[in-house]
């Protein structure tokens, strides 16, 4: 059985309105306790699959997940198991998953023959909630409204759960996300692709699944407009939509912030290149994300200038500039990724992804002679640019730099319509244009920031004056690196 799930963090003041508004219907509670199991080695998380064993009222239930097409899509299997008289908890048996497309992904993620016996398995960490369902209609689905609360506790450590899970039961997963907007606009809620397993698995110390890599659009080489832009999408939103799950649920973490960012920026470039080639792409989303970018990047450049300027200034023999002026009052990035517009969009998409390919739009070979007319005209600006880098202004050079990602990013994108390999070449061609630029980038803000600190702060001249001294040498090598890019082949010729 494939799963579409949607999950929603829930603010701790709106948990009981929220559970009076469910209460509305015909709602049914109970209590549900889990032990989540994997090999000693932590194989299964390795591979993003769960198996627990939870008791449902009087009933026990095996469950196995496995990841799907996309990030709110798994693959589940459920088998109910009788009580063991002699035991609190049932032993836990992969085999009752045989046959099954989650019982398929646990012999691969375990490397087992077809014939070989499943390995023993070791509990690590429990779930008790207390669980508040309802079913509604949406249009023509049914979806399943299930509020929990409740607590993950793996040995002396705990956490909360306050959560809003709403599982397509029958119907169109455009309807799940069309309710999840509204509760978003209405209690404040926000997008987790964190699930209790990811948390009891952090809080028992083994390790989780990875956080989600690029991936490439899930498309054919002859996909048309529309199933080409809901395939790319789909692929900046696994990216967005986990890093955005660990921002908005406290994290700080540098490369959290900068991953996120990488997949914002994605999504820009597909939005503003590919948007042609598809009906039902919103202009409102835009806003959003722009805003939600710009005190992401705010939050990254502090970071930057205190954990990677300053050092190398102190090491070139400058003065300690304090602390406290490094790091004034940036706006919370968690607050702007739980941000009601933000979500919207997010969830905006969502729903395109998971309907947008079923619209109208330009055939395979339209939309291949319109991706190659945009690669094309990118990849010109972005060698004029190159040609006088150095003599440029400070606003073209940016607007340099962002075609030049723009243009690697389209690439990524429009790959499966060409072929792979000859892109995979390109964009190995670009990547030092893009190291170059970031580097003269980071150093011209950080150049900014002290010459700004300088005021206050006389300590930050050694520091100006010593970047702006590379600012030229920088600007020279971006210059020769873009030069040499332009000498390779564009894979769309």
């Amino acid at each position: 059985m494939t799963e579409f799930e949607l999950k929603l963090e829930v603010p701790p003041e709106r948990l009981q309105p929220l559970a009076a508004a469910l209460r509305q219907g015909p709602a049914r509670r109970e209590r549900l306790r889990a032990t989540y199991f994997d090999t000693p080695d932590g194989a299964l998380a390795r591979h993003g699959i769960v198996v627990r064993m939870r008791q449902e009222g009087r009933k026990w239930v095996q469950t196995a997940k496995a990841p799907g097409r996309g990030p709110l899509e798994r693959q589940e299997h459920n088998a109910p198991v009788a009580p063991d008289a002699a035991a609190m908890i049932p032993a836990v048996d992969l085999a009752r998953h045989a046959g099954t497309p989650a019982g398929q992904a646990i012999r691969r993620a375990l490397r087992l023959k077809p014939q070989a016996a499943f390995p023993p398995l070791v509990a690590l960490y429990e779930t008790d909630v207390t669980r508040l369902s309802v079913t509604v209609a949406r249009g023509a689905s049914q979806i399943e409204l299930a509020l929990d609360e409740g607590r993950i506790v793996a040995g002396a450590h705990s956490v909360p759960v306050r959560e809003l899970e709403l599982e397509l039961q029958q119907g169109a997963p455009a309807d799940v996300v069309q309710l999840a907007r509204e509760g978003c606009a209405l209690h404040g809620l926000w997008l987790s692709t964190i699930s209790k397993s990811a948390k009891g698995q952090r809080l028992a110390g083994t390790t989780a699944r990875p956080v989600a890599t690029v991936q490439p659009p899930a498309v054919g080489p002859r996909a048309g407009g529309q199933e080409l832009v809901a395939a790319v999408l789909s692929s900046c939103l696994g990216q967005v939509l986990e890093y955005a799950s660990e921002v908005a649920g406290g994290s700080t973490d540098a490369e959290h912030i900068h991953q996120l960012r990488v997949g914002i920026r994605r999504l820009r470039t597909a939005l503003r290149e590919l948007a042609g080639l598809a009906q039902g792409i919103d202009p409102g989303w835009e806003a959003p994300l722009v805003a939600a970018f710009r005190v992401l990047g705010r939050h990254r450049d502090q970071g930057h200038l205190a954990r990677t300027v300053e050092p190398l200034m102190e090491g070139a023999g400058g003065p300690a500039v304090a602390p406290q002026a490094l790091q004034p009052q940036v706006p919370d990035p968690g607050a702007a990724v739980r941000a009601p517009a933000f979500q919207d969009a997010l969830l905006g998409l969502l729903a395109f992804v998971h309907g947008g390919a079923a619209g109208a739009g330009p055939d395979h070979d339209a939309t291949r002679k319109r991706v190659r007319k945009a690669l094309a005209g990118l990849h010109a600006r972005v060698l004029k640019d190159g040609r006088r880098f150095a003599s440029l202004d400070e606003a073209r050079q940016h607007r340099a730099r962002k075609r030049a990602k723009r243009l690697r990013y389209l690439a990524e994108f429009a790959a499966p319509l060409f072929a792979p390999a000859r892109s995979q070449a390109f964009a190995d061609r670009l990547k030092p244009v893009q190291d170059a630029l970031g580097l003269y980038n980071d150093e011209l803000m950080a150049l900014h920031a002290y010459r700004s600190l300088a005021a206050t702060e006389p300590r930050a001249w050694f520091a100006a004056g010593w970047l702006s001294a590379r600012r030229e040498p920088n600007a020279q090598a971006c210059q020769r690196a873009i030069q040499d890019f332009g000498r390779a082949r564009p894979f769309w010729d």
